[in-house]
């Protein structure tokens, strides 16, 4: 099984306020899970964004995996 290539996703503070994107273009991390949380396939997402390639979506999803291990987030009791 090949992982997702995360380095696909840069992060500059000139670009996007710094948030993680994909390869220094404009679409961030948080645009493509934000899609796919709504329910967009990524047929859907690269008929948005005709520069993205079906890589990046992988790279996406696999930096905000890691990133959600990174940090313990309490959360309120039910």
């Amino acid at each position: 099984m090949k992982f997702p290539d995360i380095d696909r996703i840069t992060i500059n503070p000139r670009v996007m306020g710094g948030k993680p994107c994909i390869r220094g273009i404009r679409i961030t991390v948080g645009t493509i899970t934000g899609l796919l949380s709504a329910g967009k396939t990524n047929e859907d997402i690269l008929k948005l964004y005709p520069d993205l390639e079906k890589e990046d979506i992988f790279a996406a999803l696999a930096y905000a995996t890691w990133r959600a291990e990174e940090y313990d987030v309490q959360l309120k009791a039910s």
